[in-house]
């Protein structure tokens, strides 16, 4: 049987998107602080060289790298130091509030479960020794705890705390050399590929830099809303919790689930739990409704051109495949690779297959 040009063009370019594939999958755990480095490259590479052109052209790489990658560093570090204000101020609150809310349970919600045939019985001695062996040390005790378990953890630790150090060292020689990159991953193509992979590369561009630039936008208005709505209604810790719901919404679903878990625990521990239920329904209701008809529509737009369940499945899909990193990065690989699927459906729609000819 022979091939014809085409298709041996086709077989040949689908066996090695096949090995590269292959060995992605065999090489995940090595090649995943590369490749995260190399995605935050791409994000803080127009941040690099804007803050060159801001110096017209006199502030040297090597400075202007550092200074973005310091940057970067401590929001990231600030995101995290987030949630220490909320775990110390909420683990002794719930050891005080746990069994008193059991026994609630027990007295005012079980009989009215009972009475719609749901058997339930709650011990409130049981939960109340579990609650205070479980949180008899205080935060400061308890972190150092994780440290020592850090410590003795062995491999897992070891390869958490290496990939820590390792993706802000491979993060700066990426963003030093990051043209360089570029130039040699160009050079790879074949010339009478080079026009095709252009216009490929610019449409991502295209594409990525508006979901970039327009989440961004949405997740600090998100940020000031929920900060600003939770302590409208009271919530001791509405300025980390709404910090941290606006920045995690970056994540879809995830981050937002997170954000609504932690304001829900804080105002149930603060109020009654019925008026913490219909204070935290209430703001993260309208704050999804803002999120998904106002401000995603005006600012992220339907550049990237996913449908929601399509969203769902690349998170999904990407957390199979690479973990928690692979949840962070699945909807930038998913637009690149919805460009591919245009592409491919356009010249398949072209071809003479498809055309019956």
């Amino acid at each position: 049987m022979q091939f014809t040009p085409a298709q041996q063009h086709a077989l040949a370019w689908t066996g090695l998107a096949g090995v590269i594939a292959l060995v992605l999958w065999l090489l995940g755990p090595v090649l995943m602080p590369f490749v995260v480095a190399a995605v935050l490259a791409y994000v803080l590479s127009p941040l690099v060289r804007g803050l060159q052109h801001a110096w017209g052209g006199r502030l040297p790489r090597l400075v202007s790298v550092v200074l973005v990658e310091i940057l970067f560093l401590v929001l990231v570090i600030a995101l995290f130091i987030l949630l220490i204000p909320i775990l110390a101020h909420e683990l002794p609150r719930m050891r005080d509030q746990l069994p008193v809310l059991a026994e609630r349970l027990q007295t005012d919600i079980a009989p009215w479960l009972q009475a719609k045939g749901i058997p339930v019985m709650l011990d409130s001695a049981s939960i109340k020794a579990f609650v205070l062996q479980t949180f008899s040390t205080s935060f400061d005790d308890g972190f150092k705890q994780a440290l020592t378990s850090l410590r003795i953890g062995g491999s897992v630790a070891l390869a958490v705390v290496g990939n820590l150090v390792l993706i802000p060292v491979v993060l700066f020689y990426l963003l030093l050399d990051w043209q360089r990159v570029v130039r040699h991953v160009e050079a790879l193509v074949p010339m009478p590929a080079r026009g095709a992979y252009d216009s490929f590369v610019n449409e991502c561009d295209d594409v990525l830099g508006q979901y970039l630039r327009g989440q961004l936008s949405v997740m600090a208005l998100l940020a000031v809303y929920y900060s600003v709505a939770l302590w409208a209604v009271g919530l001791e810790l509405a300025l980390p919790i709404g910090v941290f719901t606006g920045l995690a919404v970056f994540v879809p679903y995830v981050g937002y689930g997170l954000g609504l878990a932690l304001a829900l625990l804080a105002a149930v521990l603060q109020f009654a739990p019925t008026e913490a239920v219909l204070m935290v329904a209430l703001v993260y209701g309208l704050g999804q409704l803002i999120e998904s008809f106002v401000l995603t529509p005006r600012l992220v737009g339907e550049r990237i051109g996913l449908h929601p369940l399509h969203v769902i499945f690349s998170l999904m899909a990407f957390g199979q495949l690479f973990g928690f990193v692979g949840v962070l990065v699945a909807l930038p690989a998913s637009a690149v690779l919805l460009v591919a699927m245009r592409r491919l459906r356009a010249q398949y729609q072209a071809s003479a297959l498809y055309r019956g000819v």
